[in-house]
């Protein structure tokens, strides 16, 4: 397996940039080496790429997409190449993609392309033609501001089930509830139940319950002085 890591900053929000990168069918406007992208749905998508001139057909299933924050994938089909895109708040107007990706080249000419380091110059380019792309626009070409759980997250749920993001919401703090979460075990959005009350309190407390006559001292404590006469002070003696 080969690795690859490469970031850029683009003059636009976060929002922006992301949102773009959604639309994986615009990929091939800035993505060298890459004919076309159709999305099969939600998660799935076929792609036919031509890298050292080689013709590849092969499907890509995202596993694992949060709004603002990244997007990742991992292919179905050789070439096998897993990867992931993340974003990253700058400023106002400005964003930090950054890309992750193995894969594992497949015949001489791929492998000869690998050992030239050619695949890492055309990501490197193909973020740059993405800065220019979405810059040039001034704004995203379309969204998709799903949720898609990783691995990590599944519980049973179809992952379409999940619930867009509040878009007021900071990203910060989505990651932060999510990678630190409740302390329950319960996915973030999902109601826990109620808390039992704690069944040792309140304690019993050995005083009675109060009514109109006088209190009673505590069991084990020494009676309350009586209504009789005090005693007087010890006086001195004569002085000699």
């Amino acid at each position: 397996m080969s690795s690859i890591e490469q970031s850029i900053e683009v003059n636009v929000p976060i929002r922006t940039a992301y949102n773009q990168w959604t639309q994986f069918e615009t990929f091939p406007e800035f993505m060298e080496g890459v004919e076309s992208v159709k999305q099969l749905d939600d998660t799935r998508t076929e792609w036919v790429v031509e890298i050292a001139g080689v013709r590849r057909e092969f499907e890509a299933e995202i596993t694992e997409q949060h709004p603002d924050e990244r997007v990742a994938w991992r292919s179905l089909d050789p070439p096998r190449q897993a990867g992931v895109v993340t974003f990253h708040r700058i400023g106002e107007n400005t964003t930090r993609v950054a890309l992750q990706m193995e894969y594992d080249p497949e015949g001489f000419m791929e492998k000869a392309a690998d050992a030239l380091r050619i695949v890492q110059l055309r990501v490197r380019g193909d973020l740059e033609r993405f800065r220019a792309f979405i810059e040039s626009r001034g704004g995203e070409t379309g969204a998709w501001r799903g949720e898609v759980p990783g691995p990590h997250q599944h519980s049973g749920r179809d992952p379409h089930e999940y619930p867009s993001p509040d878009p007021d919401e900071d990203a910060y703090e989505r990651t932060r509830r999510r990678e630190g979460g409740s302390g329950t075990g319960y996915d973030v959005g999902e109601p826990m139940p109620p808390r039992p009350v704690n069944p040792e309190y309140p304690r019993e407390t050995p005083l009675p319950p109060p009514g109109p006559g006088p209190v009673p001292p505590a069991p084990g404590t020494a009676p309350a002085p009586g209504p009789g006469p005090v005693p007087p002070r010890d006086t001195p003696g004569p002085v000699i």
